[in-house]
């Protein structure tokens, strides 16, 4: 696996807990984190996925937004999830969630780090379905 750019220890002891093989490139000059294998919930087409997360410059003061995947996401039940796009990393077309922290869910230096964003794209991945859990089929 690659690792082309140093990471945080504590994001290191992070990736290294999930058992999935993981990586650090750099794509079009931009710092990526790649989490091969990721599982995902039920009501997704796929079982798991490469989940790829921007380190932003400045980074870990700079808060990371947002998360892509590789093969692209989608619900079984086959609605439509909004605020989607596409974005190449590393060669292939990852599907771009567009999804942020609130004014109630700030970044807080010191406190959140690529476990806590990782913790957040779980809750969207969930929340996927709260907001529409008997979506009709586009």
């Amino acid at each position: 696996m690659r690792k082309q750019f140093n990471v945080l220890s504590e994001d290191r002891e992070y990736l290294d807990s999930l058992n999935l093989p993981w990586e650090a490139i750099v794509s079009q000059g931009r710092n990526w984190i790649l989490i091969h294998d990721f599982p995902l919930p039920d009501g997704y087409r796929n079982q798991q996925t490469t989940v790829a997360i921007e380190i932003a410059t400045g980074y870990p003061r700079a808060q990371l937004d947002m998360i892509y995947f590789y093969p692209d996401v989608g619900r079984n039940d086959a609605a439509k999830i909004g605020a989607l796009s596409h974005r190449n990393i590393d060669g292939k077309s990852f599907q771009r969630w567009s999804r942020h922290r609130t004014a109630t869910n700030p970044w807080r230096d010191g406190v959140d780090n690529l476990s806590t964003h990782m913790a957040l794209v779980e809750y969207w991945l969930e929340r996927e379905f709260k907001i529409r859990p008997r979506a009709v089929p586009v």
